[in-house]
């Protein structure tokens, strides 16, 4: 069982038809799926997977408790490991465990979202397919590599790639390019 990554922008509430059929394959191949408990996208391949009944699903929180787990699934619980931690950064060693478990990644992007930007990164860094549906620009890629994940950048602007070079580690840093 191939375990994927599913995550998005938390801006997005409706998921465009393409990432809904992908996600009934997902489940008719019987695969694993890898989210957090994050509103928006999140929340919305959450729901459509409970509306399935699917069980292979295991939600990834920071906090004591998941805020959405919307079929009951197996919680894990990923506390970041800086005490200090704030906003996004306190969900950062969650992203981060998912990217590492994950064989795949499918993320739903509103072409701003920093975070899924830094999700998309993390796979692309160890060589992971990522099917990214880009509603900003209407569009559906595949990123394999580094490369590939700055080529996607340079359609969002430089403001977002700051944005998401700002939320990684040193060694994340070190795998961009010059």
């Amino acid at each position: 069982m191939s375990m994927i990554f599913i995550g998005g922008s938390r801006e997005i509430y409706e998921l465009p038809e393409p990432a809904i059929t992908r996600i009934g394959a997902i489940v008719a191949a019987e695969h694993g799926v890898l989210i957090s408990d994050a509103s928006g996208a999140d929340a919305e391949v959450q729901g459509l997977l409970a509306g399935y009944g699917y069980e292979h699903v295991g939600v990834f929180h920071a906090g004591k408790e998941p805020r959405n787990n919307l079929g009951d699934w197996a919680a894990y619980h990923v506390p970041s490991p800086d005490e200090g931690a704030t906003g996004d950064f306190v969900h950062a060693a969650k992203d981060r465990e998912m990217a590492r478990r994950a064989d795949f990644g499918m993320m739903v992007w509103d072409g701003a979202s920093p975070g899924t930007a830094v999700n998309m990164l993390r796979l692309a860094i160890a060589n992971k397919p990522c099917v990214i549906y880009d509603l900003a620009r209407g569009s559906v890629a595949t990123t394999y590599n580094v490369e590939d994940w700055c080529a996607m950048l340079r359609h969002a602007g430089s403001d977002i790639r700051r944005q998401a070079e700002a939320r990684l580690t040193p060694d994340e840093r070190l795998a961009l390019p010059g």
